[in-house]
């Protein structure tokens, strides 16, 4: 079950967010989540905490990768269309927005929904990980 809005710790809240941008384990905010590039490690090195509990887990990493790729494109056109530059510009700049910020924003899609799973379920993920090491 989910948190109730009465009772977020916005401190809580906070630091599960600053770890979810340093790419940290949202447990104990010392190990990494990831290896070298796209590669993410299985589990963290100081706490254990597993990251990817299920398959299919980091779907929602998706849509946050998706959201935030249309909020930049969106931003961007605006910021185009203002400056009253060609259409063609305008697509180019776009399509290449397109193709480098996901690929930009990959590790911390992944980073924040593990963050975000962590902050509204702590005790569920906790009885996942016992699951695991069994």
């Amino acid at each position: 079950m989910g948190t109730p809005a009465s009772f977020i710790d916005p401190r809580r809240a906070a630091q599960l967010l600053m770890r979810g941008i340093r790419l940290s384990c949202p447990r104990c905010g010392r190990g990494s989540l990831f290896r070298r590039g796209f590669s993410m490690t299985e589990q963290c090195s100081v706490c254990a905490l597993r990251f990817e509990r299920e398959h299919g887990y980091f779907v929602g990493a998706i849509y946050l990768n998706s959201a935030a790729t249309i909020f930049i494109l969106l931003g961007m056109w605006l910021v185009l269309y203002r400056v009253d530059t060609s259409v063609t510009f305008q697509l180019v700049v776009c399509g290449v927005l397109a193709i480098l910020v996901p690929m930009l924003f990959f590790r911390h899609s992944k980073s924040l929904w593990l963050a975000m799973d962590y902050f509204l379920d702590p005790e569920e993920t906790r009885q996942g990980d016992n699951e695991h090491r069994r």
